[in-house]
């Protein structure tokens, strides 16, 4: 018997028999595997465990273990060992937190999956441990990694243990490396756009204010941008980044990219009997279904995610490389 993960491994060599024993045990593996007594993921016995309890020799064990990986049933990672190769319908989905917006792209991600896929929705709350952890213990478990980075020093290390070919990185091109494919949006270049696009409704207004609270993992590159935006503009600003140091006056514009933010800014015009939308104008970063509606609607900038979730799933039923930047877009509505 071999442990493995979770699986025990019997192997049984008829010396008699005229199936030669690297068939042999590699049957034995093949017909673990189809009854999932071994499963994905599964750690097979090294080379020296097999020799040691079933007396066979190593080129036989090597020439059972070549042959598994030929018909791609097994892989074989560097310094790990062998391992059951991941289901081709298995798929990681790893991201930071199931904010609103993320629903949006998780559900269009799984609503685009063609049928027969299986998938495994983690979070890592920018926990560097937490991530390592997940990363390292998946090696071998899945056809496709859909990855959400954070700004770590050591994630591009441990992304790196995946094979390049399975792995996308999604939504922040940050510490990844640079042979995966990438579905990612623009944080800097694309807030001054979107900026740009709305012009016409933000002008009229004596202040833009930029709601950055100290908690959020916001790229802080947006703030770059919104600064110079303002400057080539002449529009009077600030940055706020402490959240219980802001009060809410007539004339100015909010841009927010927190939501526990966007519902302080309404509460306190409420309380102010400020009118959004005419006394006072309000944008959101990252779209939700609910923004549509909230005082008859609240202008966003954002990304879409519904297609980001489409390309996501394409890159999972696919082979080919992906390299693109989902366009961030100013949607008008009534709050400005």
């Amino acid at each position: 018997m071999h442990q493995t993960n979770g699986a025990m491994l019997s192997i049984s060599i008829d010396n008699d028999s005229p199936v030669p024993k690297f068939r042999q045990l590699a049957d034995q593996i093949m017909i673990a595997v189809k009854n999932r007594s071994l499963i994905a993921g599964d750690a097979l016995p090294s080379v020296n465990q097999i020799i040691e309890s079933s007396a066979l020799s190593r080129d036989t064990v090597v020439k059972a273990y070549n042959l598994l990986k030929k018909k791609g049933l097994i892989d074989a990672i560097p310094q790990k060992g062998y391992f059951v190769k991941g289901n081709s319908g298995s798929i990681l989905f790893f991201i930071d937190t199931f904010k609103a917006y993320k629903e949006v792209l998780y559900h269009s991600f799984y609503d685009n999956l063609p049928e027969g896929y299986q998938l495994d929705l983690q979070f890592h709350h920018y926990d560097i441990h937490h991530f390592e952890d997940v990363i390292t213990n998946s090696i071998g478990k899945y056809a496709k990694y859909v990855v959400m980075g954070f700004n770590h020093p050591r994630v591009k290390e441990i992304l790196a243990l995946c094979e390049p070919d399975k792995l996308l990185v999604i939504d922040w091109n940050v510490n990844s490396p640079e042979n995966c494919s990438q579905l990612i949006q623009d944080f800097g270049q694309s807030m001054y756009d979107a900026l740009e696009s709305g012009w016409e409704s933000i002008e009229w207004y004596e202040h833009l204010v930029y709601i950055y609270p100290d908690y959020t993992y916001h790229p802080s590159v947006s703030i770059d941008y919104f600064k110079r935006f303002c400057l080539d503009h002449k529009i009077k600003h600030s940055i706020i980044t402490d959240p219980k140091k802001f009060e809410v006056q007539k004339g100015y514009c909010y841009l927010t990219v927190s939501d526990r933010m966007l519902v302080k800014i309404i509460d306190k015009a409420n309380s102010n009997s400020l009118k959004i939308g005419e006394d006072i104008g309000l944008i959101s970063y990252n779209e939700t279904p609910m923004k549509k509606y909230v005082h008859q609607g609240i202008t966003v900038i954002s990304t879409d995610f519904e297609e980001m979730g489409k390309l996501a799933a394409q890159f999972v039923a696919g082979n080919d490389k992906m390299q693109i930047t989902v366009p961030t877009k100013f949607i008008k509505r009534h709050s400005v």
